[in-house]
């Protein structure tokens, strides 16, 4: 059902190399380049992410309640980015752990303040 997702950004520079390392522990590259953000993904038959300047030329902020997640295979792969995420220099929103049966999850914050989940069924 989702096709892409995409986020805010108020230095591009800055998030593309917080987003090329981080999803580099998980296979994932970029596939597109729009002069104003890129994307990422597996392929452009697969769901993507992107990071946007704002079209509007206003700066990025951040939505309340709003999150993006991020399924992978593994809890050692929920932990390693999550551990990456901070030494990139994002925020712990909530430690990688079990969060409901079968659920198991960590939560952060990328540079510009915009909130990711990663997590594995299982």
């Amino acid at each position: 059902m989702i096709g892409y997702t995409t986020l805010g950004t108020n230095d591009l520079p800055r998030a593309a190399a917080f987003y090329d390392e981080l999803f580099a522990l998980i296979g994932i590259k970029r596939i597109m380049d729009f002069g104003r953000g890129y994307a990422w993904g597996t392929g452009m038959d697969k769901p993507g992410f992107g990071v946007m300047l704002p079209f509007d030329g206003k700066p990025a902020s951040v939505g309340n309640g709003v999150m993006v997640a991020l399924v992978v295979d593994s809890q050692e792969k929920v932990q390693a980015l999550h551990a990456k995420a901070l030494a990139l220099g994002g925020t712990d929103e909530g430690a990688p752990g079990p969060r409901d049966e079968g659920f198991y999850a960590a939560y952060f914050r990328d540079l510009d303040g915009n909130k990711l989940n990663a997590f594995c069924m299982g």
